[in-house]
């Protein structure tokens, strides 16, 4: 084989790698910038199983959460399009050479069923992981060592425009998935879930959902799901983190539901005693329901927020900044948009989501071959 071959051999080789690379970058830092509650429940998952759970306040984690699915899609990005190919293969490879020894420690020990990598959108065991970024590992190492081999498709003098749109891009989405709710929902509690068919078949992702009436002592899971009109839940997994600032909103959506017949119960995982210091410091009349922790996490990514159910049917899901208030709430349910089941193509929406980012690149990638050009030859003139 001729140096020429080799030499193509060794081109394919680099982009196969830095394709495969590319790829799982995005992916990961993508479907944890949708759901950046996700990563940062399942940072504290890691914290608690470390023992280190008291030495970090929420603010730090949901921050290192934010800015590490910006990391990740930002080195996919500089990856796919050859942007700061020195910074980029040297990032990889020192990540990548951090994080699979530690997975290895994860596979090992066990401490979290799984890694959370991927987010809910692919849970993978920890052992898969491990091997999963032993390949990538690999890959890095292939990159750094053969990484003026890969094409760049932006070039320098754009690279800035480029790479500042990637971060401006993914920080954004991040905050507007906190700020609201994730614009996919992975998990299995999802708007049009029929929860009475689910929880009745004993679906393993089902089985936490048991709600205990706090004043009685009474299992109202029945009375909940086979509701023929609609119940409002406000879910609050520990009340006394929530956020109070809507809390006259959330009384008048209860005042609202009573007038209306309609079911209204706080579900939470806190204690009696932290429920009351919640009722003495809002007002709050609703009945309150105990619930497990994690499923009221995974039912809804705010704290407060707010599901609306009829038959059993998720038929909508509010965060704690988007809750429906009076001039919303004009008349009964059945004769409101709200009160429809919310309907939304997850295909479309990451189709709608792309486009932010591939329109402003293909104007960079303009800018770059054409634009520019046109510039230097004008000034050789």
């Amino acid at each position: 084989m001729d140096n020429k071959q080799k030499h193509i051999l060794k081109i394919v080789g680099v982009n196969i790698c830095r394709f495969l690379v590319a790829a799982t970058f995005l992916f990961s830092g993508f479907v944890k910038a949708v759901d950046p509650l996700g990563s940062f429940y399942k940072m504290q998952d890691y914290l608690t199983s470390f023992g280190m759970s008291g030495w970090f306040s929420s603010l730090p984690v949901i921050i290192g959460a934010v800015l590490l699915s910006a990391f990740e899609f930002t080195i996919g990005i500089y990856m796919l399009f050859g942007i700061r190919r020195r910074f980029t293969t040297t990032a990889t490879l020192v990540f990548m050479g951090v994080m699979t020894p530690f997975t290895l420690f994860l596979a090992i020990t066990n401490p979290v069923h799984d890694c959370g990598c991927f987010g809910d959108a692919l849970v993978l065991t920890n052992w898969e992981t491990f091997f999963k970024n032993v390949v990538l590992l690999a890959a890095a190492a292939v990159l750094y060592r053969y990484g003026k081999l890969l094409t760049r498709y932006v070039s320098a003098k754009t690279a800035w425009l480029a790479s500042t749109y990637t971060i401006l891009f993914i920080l954004l989405l991040s905050s507007y998935c906190l700020y609201a709710l994730p614009i996919l929902d992975f998990r299995p509690y999802k708007i049009g879930t029929d929860l009475k068919a689910a929880v009745d078949s004993m679906k393993p992702d089902y089985q936490d959902f048991y709600l205990t009436d706090l004043r009685q002592g009474d299992d109202v899971t029945t009375d909940v799901l086979t509701a023929s009109g609609y119940t409002f839940l406000l879910i609050g997994h520990h009340i006394e983190e929530a956020d109070d600032g809507n809390i006259d909103l959330i009384n008048e959506i209860y005042d609202y539901s009573v007038e209306h017949g309609y079911g209204f119960y706080a579900l939470t995982a806190s204690s009696p005693e932290q429920i009351e210091l919640w009722r003495d410091r809002t007002g709050a009349e609703y009945p309150f329901c105990s619930a497990d922790d994690i499923m009221l996490k995974t039912l809804i990514r705010s704290n407060p927020g707010l599901v609306l159910l009829k038959g059993g049917i998720i038929l909508n899901k509010w965060s704690d900044n988007r809750l429906p208030d009076e001039y919303v709430l004009t008349d009964r349910l059945d004769k409101l948009p709200i009160g429809q089941l919310k309907t939304g193509n997850d295909w479309y929406t990451i189709g709608y989501v792309l486009l932010w980012l591939i329109i402003p690149f293909l104007l960079v990638i303009g800018i770059d071959r054409l634009l520019i050009p046109l510039i230097n030859k004008t000034k050789q003139k």
